[in-house]
């Protein structure tokens, strides 16, 4: 995508979110066209928010359920950038009313070790990068988005619709992540599961296509940055104050307060 317009659509997106306008679909006009247009937005879009909310600490993969993937009427992952100051401990409180619309959604997320090579493509070849896995839940804020007529390139050149990540302690070691299990509540009542294979099969299968996604665009994943592998059930929508609280099965939980 020409550069003058990736940075005018991100001066857009900036614009917008300031302003509280609804999530709107990019115009033909706007010469969004490919899901590479979509990244180089994102990439401006996010060179934007760094005075506010610091560097890149790592990465959401986002649409990683059949679940999510049927939600959103798309058949692929997505991925959008997680800045520093966007990363809170467990028992953080979020306000409704600072977003569009808050949804939250409950993953798993784990902490790079060792930069990873492009050739990295199995979860046997993602293992020895990773050095901590977590319960975790994203915050994401999809702006009253019309689902009925979502699209992907400027869901993808919103930053995925990220605005931050809530963790548990990471653990260096981890249950099966295929079979292991996580259960949300909502003020102690369940409001849905699901298991890691859950997330394109297992978690690590998310990581290696983070990490081929990265390298197309010159990148990888690097020591120390936190991968939010995607959510194991549908995306929840907080109408009221609670608290949630996911749990993973064999390595704990993380909560999060919505006022």
């Amino acid at each position: 995508m020409e550069e003058t317009a990736a940075r005018r659509a991100a001066d857009t997106l900036l614009a917008e979110h300031k302003a509280g306008v609804q999530f709107r679909p990019f115009r033909p006009q706007d010469g969004l066209a490919t899901i590479a247009d979509a990244y180089d937005i994102q990439e401006h879009y996010v060179d934007l928010l760094r005075k506010e909310h610091g560097e890149t600490i790592g990465y959401k993969v986002g649409l990683t359920s059949g679940a999510m993937q049927t939600f959103c009427g798309i058949d692929h992952p997505i991925a959008g950038v997680v800045l520093a100051k966007r990363v809170h401990p467990s028992g953080t409180t979020v306000r409704r009313a600072e977003f569009g619309r808050l949804g939250l959604e409950f993953e798993i997320a784990v902490r790079i070790k060792s930069d990873i090579p492009a050739t990295a493509n199995t979860p046997a070849t993602i293992a020895p990068h990773v050095g901590g896995v977590c319960a975790a839940i994203e915050v994401v804020d999809d702006r009253n988005a019309d689902y009925a007529n979502l699209d992907v390139r400027s869901l993808v050149a919103d930053n995925s619709w990220n605005a931050g990540i809530v963790l548990s302690d990471f653990s260096a070691t981890w249950p099966d992540l295929e079979a292991v299990q996580g259960k949300a509540s909502k003020d102690a009542s369940p409001i849905g599961e699901g298991h890691g294979r859950d997330i394109l099969g297992h978690p690590f299968n998310s990581v290696a296509w983070l990490n081929r996604q990265l390298a197309s665009r010159g990148g990888g994943l690097k020591a120390g940055q936190v991968v939010m592998t995607g959510s194991v059930m549908k995306t929840v929508f907080p109408t009221e104050s609670a608290i949630y609280r996911f749990k993973l099965e064999g390595l704990g939980s993380v909560e999060v307060r919505v006022t």
